[in-house]
């Protein structure tokens, strides 16, 4: 059965087809912002998603064009004038626990990009373990240009560790836009396709990522998130750790088979 049948999605489009999850905001007419309701629907899905064993890998696609404007002006960033400071700390967790909901769900998750990626949909792309974009992206995380702090979802986290801090910082503070060349030059992009193949190539990096040892992958991004957090001594003693669990599935023991048999491995995913 599809996990389409167990997770309805009601603010945007969600289905789930060979064990490749694909998500896109439905409002193309505003550029894709997200809500309220929105943002704790998609926390929910990463939940869901990280039980879900059938669901190999996310690809969160653009809609109309464009991929994300950010918080939606009128349904986000008007009412926050109006809370007192527990309903803001209510609302910025929420939005730091969708991202910490991607960073978990132990799923790879693939942010194609087109058009405008900005605010929190800046933030869904750096979340993202993959990202792809057309030349006419432009990305930004523009929260000073709106009065606040660069500090929002985790940017001054992760993504230092994706351009470095000074290329961080350059797009912090000022607030600008970030080319697709740019991007790609910088290590943020993995590559740059035209508007007509985005999509495609997604899929095809999603179900190349799908046909692989899904706890393996779960190893992986695992341990990419944790081991910024540790030494180098740590890092290698958690990897042997992690290492050796893998070593006890069974798709350990079936890529030996395909080898020796000189065939390409099936995985099954335990």
């Amino acid at each position: 059965m599809s996990a389409l049948d167990h997770f309805s999605a009601s603010h945007f489009d969600w289905q789930c087809v060979a064990g490749i999850g694909t998500i896109r905001l439905n409002r193309p007419e505003r550029k894709n912002p997200l809500t309220f309701e929105s943002y704790a629907e998609l926390k929910n899905l990463f939940h869901y998603v990280a039980q879900q064993d059938t669901i190999k890998t996310i690809v969160i696609l653009p809609n109309g064009g464009n991929f994300c404007s950010g918080g939606d002006v009128h349904d986000i960033i008007g009412p926050l004038l109006d809370k007192d400071t527990k309903g803001l700390f209510q609302f910025t967790r929420l939005t730091g626990d969708l991202v910490k909901s991607m960073l978990t769900c132990g799923k790879p998750i693939i942010a194609a990009v087109d058009g405008v990626a900005v605010g929190a949909g800046a933030i869904l792309a750096m979340a993202s373990d993959l990202r792809i974009v057309t030349p006419q992206a432009k990305t930004a995380f523009l929260f000073t240009r709106v009065g606040l702090g660069g500090c929002d979802m985790g940017a001054c986290a992760l993504l230092p560790r994706i351009i470095g801090q000074s290329r961080a910082a350059d797009l912090l503070y000022t607030g600008r836009s970030m080319s697709a060349e740019e991007g790609e030059r910088w290590g943020f992009y993995n590559r740059i396709v035209e508007p007509n193949e985005l999509e495609a190539t997604a899929n095809k990096m999603a179900s190349q990522i799908a046909r692989g040892p899904s706890f393996g992958h779960m190893m992986t991004k695992t341990q990419l998130n944790h081991e910024w957090n540790m030494a180098p001594e740590q890092a290698i003693e958690a990897e042997a750790q992690a290492q050796a669990l893998c070593m006890q599935t069974q798709d350990f023991g079936r890529a030996y088979q395909a080898f020796i048999n000189k065939q390409q491995p099936c995985f099954e995913g335990d």
